[in-house]
């Protein structure tokens, strides 16, 4: 069999996350059911990571395996025809021959998010950013974020009862910034529990407004209760912005 990686991207907001689901739709479906009659064999796609139902990606990978080996230019020429097959919402940018051993999930050593924060009305971008009524204080926000640096656990900001087998994450990065009119939070790690994002995001900004202090959000890491975290902020003004490899995996 030879494996192959896909790169991708999508607006996640008419399907029910990346992961097939018995009664909605998904990206990971959408795939399959092209790439498996374009291809003319069972096609199982595994993708990098699971994002939730309503979440974006601009930076996805994803790999498969076919009994067919393909050159440079079948490639393209097979890149080309799945998007003109692929609804609106999904492009793959390239399609990459790579060894059998590599993995789209297990090989990814960096992911990185960003949430889209919106203090005035949008209406071209309102789609892909969530509008907030007051001004947090930014300074606040980025300095508790800090803290996550100091912690593994993050069983406060993951949602209950998942499948996951351990709640640890390395945190490598955490900034809030002003771009333009939106006020934006980048988060990169290793992996990410379920909805973690979304709760980093709301309980940052209960400290921006006042709601908690900085050592208010420090407890809550340590108490490793979801129920002591903030609100899990709107799903559609969520990206996965950038996955990353070890040198020669692509």
């Amino acid at each position: 069999m030879n494996r192959y990686f896909i790169k991708l991207a999508y607006n996640g907001a008419p399907f029910h996350g990346w992961q097939i689901q018995p009664n909605g739709r998904s990206v990971q479906q959408e795939l399959e059911n092209v790439f498996s009659l374009l291809l003319h064999e069972t096609i199982s796609i595994t993708g990098c990571g699971r994002t939730d139902t309503g979440v974006h990606a601009s930076d996805f990978y994803a790999h498969f395996d076919s009994a067919q080996q393909f050159s440079e230019q079948e490639l393209q020429n097979l890149t080309h025809k799945l998007n003109s097959f692929l609804c609106k919402e999904i492009v793959i940018y390239k399609i990459l021959p790579v060894v059998p051993t590599a993995h789209a999930r297990f090989d990814a050593i960096k992911r990185t998010y960003q949430y889209h924060l919106s203090i005035q009305k949008l209406p071209f971008q309102y789609q892909f950013s969530h509008q907030i009524f007051c001004r947090p204080n930014i300074d606040l926000m980025n300095e508790a974020a800090q803290k996550l640096f100091l912690y593994n656990d993050f069983s406060c900001f993951s949602k209950a009862h998942t499948q996951t087998k351990t709640n640890l994450c390395t945190i490598f990065h955490a900034h809030w910034d002003w771009v333009g009119d939106e006020l934006i939070f980048t988060i990169s790690a290793n992996r990410f529990l379920r909805n973690m994002v979304r709760a980093i995001t709301g309980t940052l900004l209960d400290v921006g407004r006042g709601k908690i202090s900085i050592d208010d959000f420090e407890k809550i890491i340590q108490s490793k209760n979801r129920c002591d975290a903030g609100t899990s902020m709107p799903a559609h003004a969520l990206f996965l912005t950038k996955v990353e490899y070890e040198d020669g995996i692509l």
